[in-house]
């Protein structure tokens, strides 16, 4: 049969017209799915952080994006009705039009019921505190049997009965106990751990924070939450005991070259090695 011939068989024909449509299909739908997905028109999601929402729908706008505000929560060190969290985070890469969803810092604070830490440990008490929305503020020894039981709890330097309402991230102060049998602590060695780490870690010893340094590269409430300690008074060079109760100063930084190595002990190193 030739060629002309064997084109010209209406089989033939049905089925190049056949794949012919099938290409034209296929071809067609990559083309409109490119349209309608915005293939490869993908934007950079900007930071709102610490944005009101009039900032951010601003932003939102110049950017391609969408808002939501679908939660709230409330920090005291934080400008009221401030952008809090955004998902997806600042940085990300999504379609035009993507809606990122916002969680603000509330205008008004809420208000927790105090609970009764009496006769709680420290640590005990201070997980209470913060499961309800609350601060550990300082820990006020004063001698007892028992080291570390608490015996008051305090806000604004007086007694605060439980059932009394407070603004959530209060701070309360803790009255505990402390015998003259077991009253000594050590410094906990807090080199490049971050800002809240660092602060439980701080109370978990049996001490108190005395002052908090932030250098220029913390500049928000999340850069402060990101922060390491890079610096800390008293250091852990001594190994010498400091009575429950005593302070530390923290220093805070997001570079992290100004991290200091870890020292290795010298006593250390010789038992390992039998000189």
């Amino acid at each position: 049969m030739s060629v002309k011939g064997f084109f010209g068989n209406w089989i033939v024909k049905n089925l190049l017209l056949a794949v012919l449509t099938v290409v034209v299909l296929v071809v067609g739908a990559g083309i409109l799915l490119k349209v309608l997905t915005r293939h490869n028109e993908e934007i950079k999601v900007p930071d709102f952080s610490n944005m009101t929402v009039s900032e951010a729908r601003t932003a939102a706008l110049a950017h391609n994006v969408r808002i939501d505000v679908t939660d709230s929560v409330y920090i005291k060190r934080m400008g009221r009705g401030t952008v809090y969290r955004q998902v997806p985070a600042a940085g990300s890469m999504v379609k035009k039009g993507r809606r990122i969803s916002l969680t603000i810092n509330s205008v008004l604070p809420k208000r927790i019921t105090m609970p009764n830490l009496v006769g709680y440990s420290m640590r005990q008490a201070k997980a209470e505190l913060s499961s309800r929305g609350l601060n550990l503020g300082k820990l006020i020894y004063v001698e007892d049997i028992a080291t570390n039981n608490v015996l008051k709890q305090i806000f604004r330097n007086r007694e605060i009965k439980p059932g009394t309402p407070v603004e959530s991230e209060s701070r309360i102060d803790l009255v505990v106990g402390l015998s003259n049998m077991d009253n000594t602590t050590y410094a906990p060695t807090l080199y490049g751990i971050r800002y809240l780490s660092a602060i439980d870690a701080v109370h978990n010893s049996s001490l108190n924070i005395n002052g908090l340094s932030f250098d220029n590269t913390v500049k928000t409430y999340n850069d402060t939450l990101n922060s390491f300690v890079y610096r800390q008074e008293p250091d852990t060079s001594s190994v010498s005991p400091l009575l429950m109760g005593s302070e530390m100063t923290l220093y805070f930084t997001l570079d992290e070259s100004k991290i200091p190595e870890p020292q290795i002990d010298s006593l250390s190193l010789d038992a390992e090695y039998g000189e």
